[in-house]
């Protein structure tokens, strides 16, 4: 496994991370047991991962708590996440307090090292940074949790207007963003900014089904192609991205997306999640291999460059 420091926070991390949540939640959504995601933490631990990444709307955090008892808790990076809570409530700063508290318990834990808003709105900023930041910041003060982060809603938000309005702040540790082969440009207009400000990247949304289900993307870059975005000649009807695959020294299409994001200047940690062993065997690996090379780089930036309205999802 390969680890760098996760921005101004001083945290090592590893280059992939755990994600909790997604649309396995550790395999439970697809019916597998409590002990079975509780093994799935462990085999990533195994593997060299120490980044997880859940949230207390996931209903995972009990499950990191548990795999992890047995684990250094200095070995490990726990990032979770706080719901806003409705903007009428009458003391949100008492929400996160309380939220912060259960999380702790729910984790096994007596800190969190980065608890984020989750989920954010761009309308939504206003209400989080005036009401909701400064009891992160005193929950921060009080050593309970060790950075503060701020998430978007990537499919509701794909050109990064939420991160763009908190990163003109330079009051978050932290951000999560969706960056994909698909749309990439968070490279244009937020890695610039967290790159200057030492603000950490975590890295969501590298392969959804846009770049799992062949069918789904056939029709994505069909579209591309319809709307003069894509070049009909750049792209094989059949199998768009055939080029990455024969050029790129890649085994699948998602192999090839996370090696595009692990190797992005300006991100830190890639998120994968699934309740398959095989699969986070599989995908751990992926984000270990090589960049891609120049020349389908360079294919891939002349094909979705400007694309900014996809999350891949």
């Amino acid at each position: 496994m390969d680890y760098t420091i996760l921005g101004r926070t001083g945290l090592k991390v590893s280059v992939a991370g755990l994600g909790c949540g997604g649309p396995s939640r550790l395999g439970l959504r697809q019916k597998k047991s409590e002990k079975e995601a509780v093994a799935l933490v462990r085999q990533a631990i195994d593997l060299g991962v120490n980044f997880f990444d859940t949230a207390e709307w996931y209903g995972t955090e009990h499950i990191v708590g548990a795999a992890i008892a047995e684990t250094p808790r200095d070995r490990l990076v726990i990032s979770t996440k706080k719901t806003l809570p409705p903007v009428d409530h009458p003391d949100p700063g008492a929400e996160v307090s309380k939220s912060v508290e259960e999380s702790l318990n729910r984790l096994r834990t007596d800190y969190i090292d980065v608890y984020h808003v989750h989920g954010v709105y761009p309308g939504e900023y206003p209400y989080v940074k005036e009401r909701l930041l400064p009891s992160f910041r005193q929950m921060r003060q009080q050593g309970k949790i060790r950075s503060v982060g701020i998430t978007e809603r990537f499919p509701a938000d794909p050109t990064h207007q939420i991160l763009l309005q908190a990163l003109q702040d330079d009051c978050w540790d932290v951000v999560m963003t969706g960056f994909n082969l698909l749309n990439p440009c968070a490279r244009k207009n937020v890695f610039h900014l967290t790159q200057t400000q030492r603000v950490g990247v975590l890295n969501m949304y590298a392969v959804r089904r846009g770049l799992s289900q062949p069918a789904l993307l056939k029709t994505i870059c069909a579209d591309l192609v319809k709307k003069s975005v894509a070049a009909a000649e750049s792209l094989n009807p059949e199998d768009p991205l055939d080029f990455v695959i024969r050029d790129g020294g890649a085994a699948t299409v998602s192999e090839a997306a996370y090696r595009f994001c692990r190797h992005e200047p300006g991100v830190h940690v890639v998120l994968t999640g699934t309740g398959n062993p095989e699969h986070l065997k599989a995908n751990v690996e992926a984000i270990m291999k090589p960049a891609l090379p120049e020349p389908v780089l360079r294919r891939l930036a002349d094909i979705f460059g400007n694309v900014d309205w996809i999350s891949g999802n």
